[in-house]
């Protein structure tokens, strides 16, 4: 882990995982709007250099770049320590990735960093900056989940359950915060043109042929649902149908649905 630029005294900050490209690029530059100091986290430094130069060009706020491999042992860890003398104020678990294939033929060791990237390091950075928000009797945390939270997904299987879990632990903490200032928001977008179709082999699924959202809209929806304090937000009204009727299709249905979607 290596801090490139940084401050020598206490402020607020927003910290932001997976900064260096799509959503989580977009929200660093909606928190820079209003006015909020940001904190950007992902493993690929001249692209977080990038960015922060890009927001400096814009907005007079502070900007403090982390390079760090979230899915080392020592990844969330080195985070925190990093901002032990600064004030999250926000904290944003947005680096994930997906795999596209045939559960037993993918890559048992990508697979096994997909869950400890989507699930381990979002839980560990909760569980690091959490207390100080709870004494503080405010903050916000905003985890990135996906419309795939809500059923199983063949040929993404690890993915989408990866999103379930992400979703059912951001409603299982808010609940218990209840009282305590701090909100929790679980962000569900669906099909998104950020580079994570690429890296998940999905440009020719059906999936993202039937139409993405663009990551401005997507970015600037998660933001205003934090900060309105939603604890589950889904972005765009075709989502949130399709969220919503699953509740009432049979299951066998709902895992073909999906199948032919992935595949």
């Amino acid at each position: 882990m290596l801090a490139l630029f940084f401050w020598r005294y206490e402020v607020k900050v927003a910290v932001i995982t997976g900064a260096s490209a799509g959503i989580g690029k977009r929200l660093a530059f909606e928190f820079a709007a209003d006015g909020i100091n940001v904190a950007l986290v992902a493993r690929r430094e001249e692209m977080l250099e990038a960015v922060r130069v890009q927001i400096l060009e814009q907005y007079k706020i502070q900007v403090m770049v982390i390079v760090a491999d979230l899915t080392a042992d020592q990844g969330p860890q080195s985070v925190f320590d990093s901002l032990r003398d600064h004030e999250v104020s926000h904290l944003v678990n947005n680096a994930g990735f997906g795999t596209n294939g045939l559960f037993w033929e993918l890559d048992r060791q990508k697979e096994l960093r997909q869950i400890g990237l989507n699930i381990s390091a979002l839980t560990e950075l909760t569980h690091l900056f959490l207390p100080q928000m709870v004494k503080r009797n405010s903050g916000n945390i905003l985890n990135i989940a996906s419309t795939a939270a809500f059923q199983p997904g063949p040929n993404m299987s690890v993915y989408f359950a990866t999103k379930a879990y992400v979703l059912s632990f951001s409603e299982g903490i808010s609940s218990e915060l209840s009282g305590t200032g701090v909100k929790v928001t679980a962000h569900c977008p669906g099909a998104t043109h950020t580079e994570f179709a690429d890296v998940a082999g999905v440009n020719d699924k059906l999936l993202f042929k039937a139409g993405a959202a663009t990551v401005d809209s997507v970015a600037k929806h998660a933001y205003l649902s934090m900060s309105k304090g939603k604890v589950v937000a889904i972005h765009g009204l075709k989502n949130w149908l399709l969220a919503f009727s699953v509740r009432f299709t049979p299951r066998f249905l709902i895992r073909s649905l999906a199948k032919v979607i992935t595949k």
